[in-house]
C-alpha cells in the first residue's frame, strides 16, 4: 500500500511495519517448504520432493511480490520532513498527547533534562550530544521519559566553583563592583567568560549552560568549598539578557544574574 503524501513520519513507519510482518510470514511459507524439501531428501521421499520443489517455488514468487510491495510501500519524504520542520513538529505533538513536555527553544528542543538537537543531514536526533539514529517518534518519546526518570548526570560543586572563578573574574574587573556586597553579574556575562576559547561556545551552548544553572539551582547546593554563597536575585534583567529552561511539568524558568556572598570572617 502506497502513502499518502500528508502522512506523518509515525503513520508512514507503522504502514511499513505492517507491511514487513506480511513479508516475514511470506518468508516463513519459503521456510516451511524448504523444511520439507529437505525431509525428502533425507528419507528419498520422491513425490514429497517434487511437491516441496513446487510449493517452495510459489513460496519464493509471494516472497518477492510480498517485498516489492514493501519496498514501493515506502515513499515517505523523509528529507522534506526534516529540512522543513515537520519531524520537529510531529515529535513535539505526539510528546504533548503522551504527556511530556517538549518546548523548542533557538535551535534546540528541550524535554526536561536533555536538550535535543534535529539534524536534517543524516536524519537523526543529538540528545545532550550523543547521536540517536532512531527516530520514530513514539520510540524517542518513550526513550525521553525513560532519560527523565534516571538522575541528571550533573555535578553541582564543581560546576559552582567554576562559576565562582568566572564570577570573581568579572568583578575584579570592575572597580565599582567591589565597593558593593554581592554584586550581581549578568550571568550571560559568565558564560562568554566561559566559552572565549574559539569554539567553546559551539561545545557548550547558551542553551546547556542555562540548563547546568537550571540544575545547580534545583540541587539545593548553594555554597563553595572557601564558603561563599550564591544566590540567583529575580530580576526581569535586560532584553536578550535572560536565560529560560522548562523543567520536568513543562514550566518556563527564567534566570538572568548572579550573585555570590563572601563568607563572613570570624573577628
Amino acid at each position: 500500500m502506497n502513502q499518502s503524501a500528508d502522512a506523518s513520519l509515525e503513520q508512514a513507519l507503522a504502514q511499513t511495519e505492517g507491511d514487513t510482518e506480511q513479508t516475514l510470514k511470506a518468508a516463513e511459507g519459503v521456510v516451511r517448504s524448504l523444511r520439507r524439501l529437505r525431509a525428502a531428501t533425507k528419507t528419498g521421499n520422491l513425490r514429497e520432493l517434487r511437491t516441496s520443489l513446487e510449493t517452495g517455488e510459489r513460496a519464493l514468487a509471494s516472497l518477492r511480490q510480498q517485498f516489492s510491495n514493501t519496498r514501493d510501500g515506502w515513499q515517505f519524504d523523509d528529507l522534506k520532513h526534516f529540512e522543513g520542520g515537520g519531524f520537529a513538529r510531529e515529535l513535539m505533538e505526539l510528546a504533548k498527547r503522551s504527556g511530556l513536555s517538549i518546548l523548542e527553544r533557538d535551535d534546540r528542543l528541550y524535554c526536561y533534562p536533555s536538550l535535543l538537537r534535529v539534524s536534517t543531514a543524516d536524519r537523526s536526533v543529538y540528545i545532550d550530544r550523543k547521536r540517536e539514529g532512531k527516530v520514530r517518534p513514539s520510540f524517542l518519546v518513550t526513550h525521553l521519559k525513560e532519560l527523565q526518570k534516571k538522575p541528571p548526570r550533573f555535578r553541582p560543586e564543581p560546576f559552582l566553583a567554576s562559576l565562582y572563578a568566572a564570577y570573581a573574574k568579572v568583578v575584579a574587573a570592575q572597580p565599582r563592583m567591589l565597593l558593593q556586597d554581592g554584586p550581581v553579574v549578568p550571568l550571560l556575562d559568565l558564560y562568554e567568560l566561559l566559552t572565549l576559547l574559539p569554539g567553546q561556545a559551539r561545545e557548550y551552548t547558551k542553551q546547556e549552560f542555562a540548563r547546568d544553572i537550571f540544575l545547580l539551582h534545583r540541587s539545593g547546593v548553594e555554597t563553595t568549598k572557601t564558603g561563599a554563597r550564591v544566590t540567583f536575585p529575580i530580576s526581569r534583567g535586560v532584553a536578550g539578557k535572560t536565560l529560560s529552561v522548562v523543567d520536568e511539568s513543562g514550566e518556563e524558568r527564567r534566570y538572568f544574574g548572579i550573585a555570590f556572598t563572601a563568607p563572613v570572617k570570624e573577628q
